[in-house]
C-alpha cells in the first residue's frame, strides 16, 4: 500500500475507518482513482468512481479503477435507489453547482454518503478575510480568479443543509494538519469529514 496518499491526504484514513470490508462504493468526482485505490487494497471494496477529466479518467484505467466518464452532478441519475453501501464525495463538495440536489442524489443511490470539504470556517480563513483577502490554502490553493470551488461552506452550514434535506449525521472527523480536532472544530479544523444517511 502507497502510504504517501495519506499523507498527501489525510481524510482518506478517516474516510476509510468507516467503511467495512467489501463494502460497495460510488466515488464521485473521484480525479485520479486514488481513494477508490487506497479502499480496494485497505477495505477490498468494490467501486466506481465518476470523474468527467480525461486525463484523470486515464490516470484511473492506469490505476486499475472503473470509472464512468460522467458530470458527476448528473452522472449517478441513472444508479437505481440504494445502488451502493457508500458514495463518496471527497474534497469536491464546494466545487459543485447544485450541491442541495446532490446531496438528495447521494443518500438516494448510497446507504450512506461520506463527504470531505474543506472548512471555510478554519481560523486561518477568517484570518485572511478579516485582512481584506480570500482564503488561500493548502486546502484551497487556488485565487479567487481561477478557483472552482463555488459554494464554501463551514461545519456549521453543512450541518444546517443536512437538517434542512433531512439527512441524519452519524459521525464527524475534523482534522488540521492531518491531526484530529477535537476543541472548537469549526474555528480550528481546516478539514472535515462527515458520515451521514437519509434520515427515517
Amino acid at each position: 500500500m502507497n502510504t504517501s496518499i495519506i499523507e498527501a491526504r489525510p481524510d482518506f484514513a478517516a474516510i476509510a475507518a468507516w467503511i467495512p470490508q467489501g463494502s460497495s462504493v460510488l466515488d464521485l468526482g473521484c480525479g485520479d482513482g486514488s481513494l477508490l485505490r487506497y479502499l480496494r487494497e485497505t477495505r477490498e471494496v468494490r467501486g466506481y468512481g465518476v470523474e468527467i477529466n480525461d486525463e484523470k479518467v486515464a490516470a484511473c484505467i492506469a490505476n486499475s479503477v472503473n470509472v464512468l466518464q460522467s458530470d458527476l452532478e448528473s452522472g449517478i441519475a441513472d444508479f437505481e435507489d440504494q445502488s451502493f453501501d457508500f458514495v463518496i464525495l471527497s474534497q469536491t463538495l464546494q466545487a459543485t453547482r447544485h450541491t442541495e440536489a446532490l446531496m438528495k442524489e447521494i443518500v438516494r443511490v448510497g446507504r450512506e454518503g461520506i463527504v470531505s470539504f474543506p472548512n471555510f470556517g478554519y481560523w486561518r480563513n477568517r484570518l485572511q478575510v478579516m485582512f481584506g483577502n480570500m482564503p488561500v490554502s493548502d486546502e484551497m490553493p487556488y485565487q479567487w480568479y481561477d478557483t472552482p470551488n463555488v459554494h464554501l461552506c463551514t461545519l456549521d452550514d453543512f450541518e444546517i443543509l443536512c437538517a434542512h434535506l433531512s439527512i441524519r449525521i452519524l459521525g464527524r472527523h475534523v482534522m488540521a494538519g492531518g491531526s484530529d480536532v477535537l476543541v472548537m472544530p469549526n474555528l480550528r479544523g481546516s478539514t472535515a469529514v462527515y458520515r451521514f444517511r437519509r434520515d427515517a
